[in-house]
This record gives C-alpha cells, structure tokens and sequence, in this order.
C-alpha cells in the first residue's frame, strides 16, 4: 500500500519550510516512527518519521527545496522490505538515476544529491569512500573529496575557478566555504533589521551587587537541589521572578503596540533567550507570574536541552510579553539587548565581574554585573524604563523583596 508522506500542518506564523536534510533514499527500509526527514522552518526544524515499516519509494521535494503545509514531499510503502533490488522511482529533485561506486558487486550506490555535487565539481565517485549506509557515498563524502590534501606547487598551472555553487572555494593556498543561509538565520536577520527600522529603540543601564544573591545559592544549593529532585539553583529564577514583579508595577513595559492599539497584557509570559547552533531562540514561560523559582529554573533548563537537539515547538516559541537574554554565560561584559517584536522591552543580563565599589565611605571589592533594558520609547517613558530597572535593581539586592512583594 502506498502512502503519502506530507509536511506538517504549519502555524500561521509559518509561511512554509524547506526540506533540510533526507535522512532515507528510496529503496531503504523504515521503521515505524525512525526519522525520514527533517524540515527547516523560520523557526524550528521539524521531524517527519514513518508511519509504518515499510520502504521510502519516492522522494518527491529535494533538499533545499520549498514546501508548504500538507504538502506531499514524499511516498511510501508500507509493509515493503527494503534492498538494492527494490524497484523505486527517482526522486523528483533528481531525475537521473543513482549512481554507482565500487561495491563488492561491482556496483556502487551513491545518493542522488551526492551525484549532483559531484558532477557539479568534477569528482570521480569511484575515488570516494562512501560512510553512509551500506557504504552508500553522501553528498558530505563528495564535499570532502573535493578539499586538497595539500595545496598545488607553485609551478602547477591556475586551476580551474570552481562554480559558485561548490561549497568549497579555492584561492591560491587558502579555502574558502561557501553555504547557503538557513531559513533560520534569515528570518533572524529580517526580524533584527524590523526592529531597528521599526521601532524606537533605547537603552538604559544599571548595575547590580550580585553578592546577596550568590550568598542565599551557597547556603541553600544543596537544599535545593535535594527538595526539587535535582533541579539547580540558578541565577535565572531569581532574575525571572524579580522581572515578574517589576512588570505588575509598570504595565507598559509588559505591553505591546498593534498598529493604532495598545495592548495590555494581564500576565507575564516571558521569553528566555537561549543559543544553539542554528540561531538564537526564544521559548517562552507560559504564566510566570505563577511559576516557583524551582519551576522556573527546570523549565528553562529542559528548554536549553530541547534546544539544542532542535526539539522545540513552534507554540513554545510563539508569545511572550518580556524578554531575558543572557550574554553573561559567554562572557559579555556590556551589551545593548535588540527587542524582540511585538514587545517593548527586554533584560540583558551580564557576567559576573568583581570591581572596587565605594561602600559607606569605604573601598569594598563586590560581584557586580551589568544590567541593560532596551525599550521602546513610542510606548516605554524614559522614566518608567529607569524605574523598573530599579526595581529589579532593588529586589535582586534584597532577595527577601521578591518573596515579599515590595
């Protein structure tokens, strides 16, 4: 029986996707649930995996091609067992059939974006060492082969310019790499360049005596941990919960413009920012203001774990009225945090740096750190921006103002 393999039903927020990387070639057997295909979207890279067992007949959307919801993007046998006899059509990216390296057949097999890259950059199959399945060459393999071992003597004549779709470029001695930008980075750098057109961006600054909070984490890490089931007491939970606060005081600064219209919102959802490979995101914490500071810190943690596997969902990244970035862990200094639309305002967070402060007279070295908010002043008054900087300012000196609400 043969069935449809579609791309996921995107949110409205995603226009569409485009097909990343095919994890099986027609002709492989499938378990049920084992990954096909993933699919990258403006926001997160999705999972399509198999129905059933059975055999991937047909690839129908290339890598690097567009897709849109419910799509079909491939076809699939069900119950089929897998082999190289196995009768499969070509994929629709790739109308030549694959192509053969040395096996111990005679014949070898090489996946059809393999072939493309190689005949794109002259590269005899029968050379390459295949390290996919079955010895099966990948467009990896093909790329590999096509670096130098060592650069060409001098006497040697220019070669050849190398098409401007390799992704290895050669000049002279020196090894360029070229590669398209993922739909991730480029939905990124057009919300970046939204917001500096868009919006009416200021920064203040503040600073911070991290002392009192780091005192109150020695004396009850290991309580802590031990009550929550592992859990850790971070600094993010504290800073979270103090931005909670802060954000009942000053409404505007939790608000969002929608053209003409002021929104207001009655919770606190705030989006945490947390790095991976492909990008920044920024899922969010739904309802913070009724989140402990043990829920907090473990949904966050889960969240940077899910992150970097790209198991993230689009609904987890949709929202949020405040953002948290924290630029501290990679060793910033100072920064001026970009807003994340719709929102008006986001916390940067800083390392941790001991410095001289003057203390009742007196020199006191201290662990400080850098607070910046970047607001939007169309919505956000300069003094209400400085007032709730203050007040986190306030409560992260103070610990027992969080709990205490003052």
């Amino acid at each position: 029986m043969t069935i449809e393999i579609k791309a996921p039903t995107f949110p409205e927020s995603v226009q569409d996707g485009t097909i990343a990387t095919w994890h099986k070639q027609p002709g492989d057997a499938v378990s049920r649930d084992e990954l096909i295909v993933d699919i990258e979207t403006d926001k997160v890279v999705l999972e399509v995996v198999a129905p059933v067992d059975g055999v991937l007949s047909e690839i129908v959307k290339g890598e690097g091609e567009i897709i849109l919801s419910n799509e079909v993007i491939a076809r699939f046998e069900a119950g089929a067992k897998g082999g190289a006899s196995a009768s499969v059509a070509a994929p629709a990216a790739e109308v030549a059939p694959e192509v053969a390296a040395p096996s111990a057949t005679g014949e070898v097999i090489a996946s059809p974006s393999a072939r493309k890259l190689a005949e794109e950059n002259g590269v005899d199959l029968a050379s390459v060492s295949g390290t996919g399945k079955d010895g099966r060459i990948t467009k990896e393999d093909v790329a590999a082969a096509n670096v130098p071992a060592a650069a060409p003597a001098p006497s040697a004549a220019p070669a050849a310019s190398v098409p401007a779709s390799a992704p290895v470029e050669l000049q002279g001695e020196r090894i360029e790499k070229r590669v398209p930008m993922t739909r991730m980075r480029k939905r990124i750098a057009e919300r970046l360049m939204e917001t500096t057109t868009g919006t009416a961006m200021l920064t203040t600054f503040n600073e911070v005596d991290m002392g009192p909070i780091m005192a109150l984490r020695n004396k009850y890490k290991a309580q802590f941990e031990k009550s929550h089931n592992g859990t850790r007491l971070g600094f993010m939970g504290f800073f979270v919960k103090a931005s909670v606060e802060a954000l009942r005081r000053f409404p505007a600064v939790n608000a969002s413009l929608d053209g003409d219209d002021v929104v207001y919102h009655g919770y606190q959802d705030v989006s945490v920012a947390v790095s991976t490979d492909k990008g920044l995101v920024v899922p969010v914490l739904r309802d913070a203001e009724n989140m402990s500071l043990a829920g907090v810190e473990n949904t966050i943690r889960d969240f940077g774990m899910r992150a970097k596997d790209g198991k993230l969902t689009m609904d987890e990244m949709t929202g949020g009225t405040f953002s948290i970035t924290n630029g501290g862990v990679f060793g910033s200094l100072m920064s001026t945090p970009i807003l994340n639309p719709p929102q008006t305002a986001i916390l940067g967070m800083h390392k941790i740096q001991e410095r001289p402060m003057a203390v009742n007279g007196e020199v006191v070295i201290l662990p400080m750190m850098y607070l910046a908010l970047s607001y939007d002043h169309r919505l956000v008054d300069g003094k209400d921006a400085v007032q709730f900087l203050v007040a986190i300012k306030d409560m992260l000196e103070d610990p027992a103002r969080i709990l205490l609400e003052l």
